[in-house]
């Protein structure tokens, strides 16, 4: 099992950040030069769905999440996704969408992901780069979304 940990700050209350986890977020974050196509989309609550076909180059795979938990609290709102049918060679995924209040007006936004691959260590290895990339290029869209001074 491989771990991927980024944050980004945005300067806004962390229930109207929580909240904004919408749809029209969820598209702003697709990763350059890829293909993405959102063929449902519950929400972020436990019991809700997304269903995907993502792909470069026209090839694309399935991807379905299960929200498997949601909180809110007086500190922090979370949900989990958990990848239910994931394109190869991904084994297994788990995404811990964290919004935590670090001030009235701050908040920081944690992308917390856990994942395995078919073929082992190596072939985790291999994908890292690759994720980091597709995930790094999200915060300037959070702060983009998010941001209250701008």
């Amino acid at each position: 099992m491989k771990k991927l940990y980024l944050s980004t700050n945005v300067k806004n209350n962390y229930k109207i950040v929580y909240a904004g986890f919408d749809l029209k977020l969820f598209k702003a974050l697709k990763p350059p030069l890829m293909d993405l196509e959102v063929t449902r989309f519950d929400g972020c609550h436990k019991g809700d769905e997304v269903h995907l076909k993502v792909g470069l180059l026209g090839l694309g795979q399935d991807w379905i999440s299960h929200i498997t938990s949601h909180h809110e609290d007086e500190h922090e709102c979370f949900f989990i996704d958990e990848g239910f049918k994931i394109p190869f060679p991904l084994k297994s995924w788990q995404h811990r969408h964290i919004v935590q209040k670090i001030s009235a007006h701050e908040t920081k936004i944690i992308d917390d992901i856990s994942y395995s691959c078919f073929g082992g260590k190596v072939i985790e290895l291999l994908m890292y780069p690759a994720l980091l990339a597709q995930f790094l290029v999200r915060a300037p869209v959070y702060r983009r979304f998010f941001d209250s001074e701008k």
